[in-house]
């Protein structure tokens, strides 16, 4: 494997390249180094190690490792991770990487998804689409008749849709798209479905694609529908996360940290040590905050592919990146005193299509461990009741505590007011009905991240299809969320793969089936990598 790894990358430099002035002297030369310790990063350094092959290693500006994927905790000592996050795979090779990371059966708690959408001071149990039924009778009627028209002109129809709206329709009908699918999917992606959108600072149109979708969004059997809305039944769970689990301790982020120490030490720097300040791809260096310069033979970048060609400095692809489109999100925290009202009962997330609240999905983080808020015993002072007012009193005292996760997306399309966001999201908790009034509050937390959600417009492959090759060519492998830009392939087990997969090509040209083929591998389990011992185990007998 060392020869094989050794023929398919760049040599280091060599002292006759130094004196011909093709690159500085680095002070590290490694074979295959990685920028970034999400998901992304983490998997292509656990795939480096488990060959054994080529040098390597990993860098992070973060001091914990995680990315997107990390978790924070307040002052209080309520977790919420930097967005909806949960554990279900596509992937035998994931499964056994985390099983290796967190080996226990107390490491994890199994959960049965419930999740419903709060239309019409209803909660309608996910998916939408199909639980109608749940409706007041002249919304079903609208619904029932949009889905009637969707079905003959599906019968009729030779064209595929050409985007994310003319899908919804298509599938759907108007009463559904309009009562849930187009506000709640403007909410998410901060860009509207039904026309052209423009950018106040780009002058280019652009519009969602549907080729993302796949898995993702139920389409509704309008037989089955029509029945649940006669027999008054609701149909059951759907999708990839309609069973998941979740770890018992440290947030999402507890599990990449158990996986970043699975690898060894001295090929990892993070914090200001691994702080990377400049790319040089004709030279094969970066350059880290700190003035250390590090040489390599191929790249595996995380970091958003936009200013991945800034740190560059390429104009050609920072001129192809502003091609690329991408919503902000925010993620607010709000811990409660007080036991879990049987209101809430054991919900796990929850949508918003309404313009009642600026968030669009809520979690409901204290149901997914008991570790995820502090202990009962622990005194806080209410900082505030649900609607706005003082407390009687300030004193600390005891819980028990329980907290809920929003999120909540902005662009220029659909700008936020930084300044009023935890206070409107507060109020939207009590126009949902997910908070009394009179609820104290004894905790909050509020942190934006610029890049949230990857769009996928229509320009996205145009782009995408000169950008990823064109790095590829200077020896860099960008991937995952950002690095790749496909939101279709964006969980935490596809991430992990794009980097075990990016190995994988470097070492021996093997395809690289989750950035080129997300279909398939959403459509079905995959087993060809193993982590078995350290070794690597093809299925079936290899």
């Amino acid at each position: 494997m060392l020869s094989l790894a050794r023929k398919t990358l760049n040599r280091v430099p060599s002292f006759q390249d130094l004196l011909q002035g093709r690159m500085s002297h680095p002070d590290i030369s490694v074979d295959v180094l990685v920028i970034g310790a999400g998901p992304t990063g983490l998997g292509a350094a656990k795939r480096l190690n488990q060959i054994n092959g080529p040098s390597w290693l990993i860098l992070d500006s973060n001091e914990i490792p995680g990315g997107l994927a990390s978790t924070d905790v307040t002052p209080e000592g309520f977790l919420y991770d930097v967005g909806g996050h949960v554990i279900f795979s596509h992937y035998k090779y994931f499964d056994d990487c985390l099983n290796e990371a967190l080996p226990k059966k107390d490491d994890w708690y199994d959960h049965q998804r419930i999740s419903y959408v709060r239309c019409q001071e209803q909660w309608v149990p996910y998916p939408f689409q199909n639980n109608i039924s749940m409706l007041p009778k002249e919304e079903q009627v609208k619904c029932i008749d949009g889905l009637i028209d969707a079905a003959l002109e599906a019968r009729v129809s030779n064209t595929k849709p050409q985007n994310f709206d003319e899908w919804i329709v298509r599938m759907m009908g108007t009463g559904i798209a309009d009562l849930f699918m187009r506000p709640y999917n403007y909410k998410v992606w901060a860009v509207p479905t039904t026309k052209l959108a423009y950018s106040w600072h780009q002058l280019i149109a652009h519009q969602m694609q549907c080729a993302w979708l796949g898995e993702r969004v139920a389409a509704p059997n309008v037989k089955a529908v029509t029945t649940n809305v006669i027999l008054q039944k609701t149909a059951g769970n759907w999708g990839p996360n309609a069973t998941f689990r979740f770890p018992a301790h440290g947030g999402t982020g507890g599990i990449w940290i158990a996986v970043a120490d699975t690898l060894p030490k001295e090929k990892t720097r993070f914090g200001d040590k691994g702080k990377v300040v400049k790319v040089n791809a004709n030279q094969k260096t970066v350059v880290l905050q700190d003035g250390t310069t590090i040489g390599y033979g191929k790249l595996v970048s995380t970091m958003s592919v936009d200013f991945l060609a800034e740190q560059m400095g390429d104009q050609e692809l920072v001129g192809l990146t502003k091609q690329l489109f991408y919503s902000s999100t925010h993620v607010i925290g709000v811990g409660i005193r007080g036991s879990r009202p049987d209101r809430i009962g054991d919900k796990c997330w929850l949508y918003f299509p309404e313009d009642n609240c600026p968030f669009y999905r809520a979690t409901i983080f204290s149901n997914y461990s008991p570790y995820n808020q502090p202990e009962k015993s622990k005194k806080l002072a209410t900082q505030q009741l649900a609607n706005g007012s003082k407390p009687a009193t300030t004193e600390p005292q005891e819980g028990p505590y329980w907290s809920i996760m929003l999120e909540v997306s902005e662009s220029s399309m659909k700008p936020v007011n930084h300044e009023t966001l935890l206070a409107d999201c507060i109020q939207g908790l009590v126009n949902t009905e997910m908070l009394r009034p009179t609820d104290e509050i004894v905790s909050t937390y509020h942190r934006r991240f610029d890049h949230g959600y990857p769009t996928p417009s229509l320009e996205r492959e145009g782009a995408l299809t000169q950008i990823l090759p064109k790095l590829q060519e200077k020896g860099i492998w960008s991937r995952g969320r950002f690095g790749s830009w496909r939101y279709e392939v964006g969980n935490q087990d596809h991430s992990f793969m794009l980097g075990v997969e990016a190995v994988d090509n470097i070492v021996n040209g093997a395809v690289e089936l989750t950035l080129n083929y997300p279909d398939f591998v959403n459509g079905r389990q995959n087993t060809e990598r193993r982590l078995v011992d350290g070794a690597q185990l093809f299925a079936k007998g290899a």
